[in-house]
């Protein structure tokens, strides 16, 4: 029996590379498509899962496509970035000590662009 461990990818680079597909592609995929995005080195089965998985996170919508399901993600990539960012900061009690720690770890150009931001200078979307 092989190691099943040295065939398996980092933890979430293949919802990353599923998002990725559904985020190039202009409307919503079944699994199958996305399979053949990504190669077809997958089983269906474990892209359809995938795509359960990020349903059930909110992360793509669902309808329905013939006897199975369409999927399209919910929010573009910078929107799915800043909701994990939001779900990072809510796990921790010292929400200040967090952003401070944040802030003070920020390249000066980051720097320059939270502040404009927050001084509503820049392109907030």
């Amino acid at each position: 029996m092989g190691d099943r461990n040295a065939e398996r990818r980092p933890a979430g680079e293949l919802e990353a590379c599923v998002l990725a597909a559904l985020w190039a592609a202009d409307g919503p995929l079944p699994p199958g498509q996305v399979q053949e995005i990504l190669g077809g080195s997958l089983a269906r089965t474990t892209v359809t899962t995938t795509l359960s998985r990020l349903y059930e996170k909110g992360t793509v919508s669902r309808s329905r496509s013939g006897r199975g399901f369409a999927y399209a993600p919910t929010e573009d990539a910078s929107g799915l970035t800043a909701r994990r960012m939001h779900a990072e900061l809510a796990k921790d009690v010292d929400r200040e000590a967090v952003l401070s720690r944040f802030v003070s770890q920020l390249s000066t150009e980051d720097e320059r662009l939270l502040r404009a931001l927050l001084d509503g200078e820049g392109d907030a979307t």
